[in-house]
């Protein structure tokens, strides 16, 4: 029986547990923990630090952010991972291998993530690039949506075949606004009908397939004058309309595009109540110690369902495998490559 999740995710000062950080994870409230490169070396690290996670909460949700590209927290002893707009570009250009490289590349770094001991890694990014969004630029797999959807629907299979869940963000698509959430809250003011024509595709075909979903910091005023993190409206729409199950995940709530919704306390209610199960707060100690605050008594089931239940590959072992090793070769390669041209 899957036993329910804290809604708090937190992230480490370090490459190691501190005694306040082993206190801290103790706390019913937390219910995961995301690595950043500050708490990362190498692969082997990794495995021991979420091996000592793990002694101190066997159940916490171990997440790490690593899509390819620049967005890659563990490089050493792994595979360099392209950008995915790489392999949009194979797509573009040979539809057939495209697919079979995203799925290859959902495994590989589902068995690299397993093996580190981690559970989940937030991809695939499904937003659609359209020229505006530097955050988001080449992260994409491609300014066409229904590309995004084919490679999208790709990699989630090629994760499940390594046992690990997708999670695609930035719901209900970030490419389409300049500002960076991080250090704004973006305002995308075209019509309902031209990003479900658009940005929405990938996660309206893709909904049933994905875990979890991770919703943006944006506001799209012709839906609802809330960040979609934010809105019963947008989350309404994911799980009744696109028929989502799984986990949502707020985008992490110490960014500037979360600010919108009040102090800390405040933007965890405001996310808990849009119908978000679990919430990251990062990089910001004391707001995550007024949401843990703000959640006691609250658990999910949904969160605990993305754990990595298989037996963990061996790190050492994974080049013994063929497919990881033409996978690996192919990915460096793409890796090399320059910057893709335009679709």
């Amino acid at each position: 029986m899957t036993q329910p999740l804290g809604p708090v995710m937190l992230d480490l000062e370090g490459t190691k547990l501190t005694a306040a950080e082993k206190r801290l994870l103790l706390d019913p409230t937390v219910g995961g923990v995301i690595l950043f490169a500050r708490n990362v070396e190498n692969g082997y690290q990794v495995r021991k630090l979420c091996s000592d996670i793990r002694r101190v909460r066997a159940d916490l949700l171990l997440a790490v952010d690593q899509e390819g590209g620049r967005v890659q927290r563990i490089k050493e002893g792994l595979t360099r991972l392209p950008a995915m707009a790489r392999i949009g570009e194979s797509y573009r250009t040979t539809p057939e291998e495209g697919l079979a490289l995203a799925k290859d590349a959902g495994w590989l770094l589902g068995m690299e993530m397993a093996a580190c001991g981690l559970d989940l890694s937030f991809a695939p990014v499904l937003d659609v690039e359209s020229g505006l969004s530097s955050v988001i630029g080449d992260r994409s797999f491609s300014s066409d949506p229904q590309h995004v959807a084919q490679l999208g629907s790709a990699f989630i299979q090629g994760l499940h075949d390594a046992g690990m869940a997708a999670v695609g963000k930035h719901f209900p698509g970030h490419g389409g606004v300049a500002a960076d959430s991080h250090v704004a809250l973006p305002v995308d003011d075209r019509p309902l009908e031209v990003i479900k024509q658009h940005d929405l595709v990938p996660f309206t075909q893709l909904a049933p397939q994905l875990d979890g979903v991770m919703p943006a910091h944006v506001i799209y005023s012709a839906f609802d004058t809330r960040p979609a993190g934010f809105s019963p409206s947008w989350l309404g729409m994911l799980r009744e309309s696109l028929g989502f199950k799984g986990c949502v995940f707020s985008d992490d709530l110490s960014m500037a595009g979360a600010h919108e919704a009040g102090d800390p306390k405040a933007r965890a209610q405001a996310a808990l109540a849009a119908g978000c199960d679990m919430l990251l707060v990062c990089n910001d100690r004391a707001a995550a110690l007024e949401v843990m605050e703000a959640c006691q008594g609250i658990n999910s089931k949904r969160p605990a369902k993305l754990r990595y239940s298989r037996a963990r590959p061996d790190l050492d072992a994974l080049s013994a495998l063929g497919r990881w090793r033409r996978t690996h070769a192919k990915l460096e390669a793409l890796a090399d490559k320059p910057k893709p041209s335009a679709d």
